[in-house]
């Protein structure tokens, strides 16, 4: 008996033919990307149009689906494959990336229960464990969860810093608790512990944002007048939040530091490493992160600077209960045929219930290119980072950051001080204009800055000079 598929299947020699089209469509756009523009020019109408072409009233092949979306999707995006996309830590997806989504979405494998995915379970707990090592964790107590993304990871690590601190929390919620809990983060910290503030119930009140020092990290001084400052007012300071590597500027917190404070005042030390963690992969960057095995829980994100596919965060931690007191859970109707064995089911392990293999492009990535392949990668960009700071010196622009990551801020300091914000916005609005590059503005210092970050494995010293060619130009147009 034949059942009517609706369809929603294709047949074995039509998928085979979508699948092989698609992939040379694929092929075609990484192989011929530095021809096309790196960002869209921003026609709404025109896009919302593109949306809404097909009509689910009238279905159309599957070849013309596809062709539809690829159009689309290359004629409005920014292009963060490009190796002329200077900008968030958003980089081009490696292969063999690419290659585990595809996997992922073919065998769908659901990781709430062990038993129902026990190899991907055991492939994300194995790919953990030696990530965790590479930050200074022990085998023996580290344990994490993959997750969504940054966001996610940072919000799980203030929710096991509550649990840590304030068992009760779980159960009883922040009402139950004698004093509101505070944490701390500096002014150059990830927005989304904003969100994780909201999130777990604590309010935005509840996180203290302290300044930073002429290099852009926490002020520790500031750290310990302000713990100091809240305890005597009632409060109850439970967290720190340090960051390595910040979004804006690439500056790296004194997690030492941090740790020493953290110690002192027994309070639960973060690490937000989710784009600067990657320097472990390389010993003459590691000094920078030797520090960040003092911390209790890190984020690092895959889908950074390890080049898989959105979305690919981590929470690692050195406490190997913690993710087991804060989200330990029994149902009835989840599977019971492994509850004799001694594993753990992801879904008492983490935020998520029902998730995907997140770990397969990570794991396939690193046992196709190894550590000494993600060490040529981190070190490669690296280099360029350098190399676009000497460039832009050479060319009269003043680089104002200081980090050994490849995130270079500048502006041109000739230009009157009330002029600058004006200047900086045109030059930004003209390089995307242009189509060739895209970069992004920061404000240092209550002061608007240039920021081009290097975040392709593709991007070479060309692409380097080409860039700061063409801020010379509209750097020239604007003061003609």
């Amino acid at each position: 008996m034949t059942t009517k598929n609706f369809n929603l299947d294709l047949d074995r020699e039509e998928r085979m033919y979508i699948g092989t089209y698609l992939l040379e469509r694929i092929n075609d756009y990484m192989g011929n990307i530095r021809e096309i523009r790196v960002s869209p020019e921003l026609d709404v109408d025109a896009i919302v149009q593109f949306a809404q072409k097909l009509s689910f009233d009238h279905p159309v092949g599957a070849q013309e689906a596809i062709d539809h979306i690829l159009e689309g999707l290359i004629q409005f995006q920014v292009h963060t494959p490009h190796p002329r996309y200077f900008g968030l830590y958003n980089p081009r997806p490696n292969d063999m990336g690419i290659m585990a989504d595809t996997i992922t979405a073919a065998f769908n494998p659901q990781l709430a229960a062990w038993s129902h995915a026990p190899v991907a379970v055991e492939i994300e707990n194995y790919v953990l464990k030696e990530i965790a090592a590479k930050f200074g964790y022990s085998s023996e107590t580290a344990d994490g969860t993959f997750t969504t993304g940054g966001a996610e990871a940072n919000l799980t690590a203030v929710l096991t810093a509550l649990i840590h601190h304030f068992p009760s929390y779980a159960k009883e919620g922040l009402r139950a608790l004698k004093a509101q809990p505070v944490m701390y983060a500096s002014t150059e910290s990830h927005h989304s512990l904003v969100k994780a503030a909201r999130s777990s119930g604590l309010g935005t009140d509840s996180l203290r944002i302290l300044p930073t020092d002429s290099q852009l990290r926490m002020n520790v001084r500031a750290l310990q007048q302000q713990i100091a400052a809240d305890r005597a007012a009632g409060y109850a300071p439970f967290l720190i939040i340090g960051t390595g590597g910040t979004t804006g500027s690439g500056a790296i917190d004194p997690i030492g530091a941090l740790a020493d404070v953290a110690e002192d005042e027994r309070l639960w030390l973060h690490v937000d490493a989710a784009y600067g963690g990657a320097c472990v992969f390389v010993p003459e960057l590691l000094e920078q992160l030797h520090d960040f095995r003092r911390a209790d829980s890190i984020t690092f994100d895959a889908h950074k600077w390890m080049s898989v596919p959105m979305g690919a965060g981590m929470y690692l931690t050195r406490h190997r209960d913690i993710l087991h007191r804060a989200f330990s859970i029994s149902a009835d109707y989840m599977p019971k045929e492994g509850a004799g064995l001694d594993r753990i089911d992801p879904f008492t392990h983490s935020i998520q219930w029902s998730r995907r293999f997140i770990g397969l492009k990570l794991y396939l990535s690193l046992a196709t290119a190894g550590w000494e392949g993600y060490g040529k990668v981190v070190r490669q960009q690296a280099e360029m980072g350098e190399r676009l700071r000497q460039e832009l010196t050479r060319s009269n622009w003043t680089v104002v950051n200081d980090t050994v990551l490849p995130v270079v801020c500048f502006t041109d300091i000739r230009v009157p001080a009330e002029s600058r914000s004006k200047f900086v916005s045109f030059i930004c609005e003209e390089v995307l204009r242009s189509g060739q590059a895209w970069i992004s503005i920061y404000e240092m210092n209550k002061e608007p800055v240039l920021r081009a970050c290097i975040t392709n494995y593709e991007t070479t010293a060309e692409d380097i000079i080409a860039l700061v060619e063409l801020l010379k130009s509209v750097r020239a147009k604007m003061m003609n």
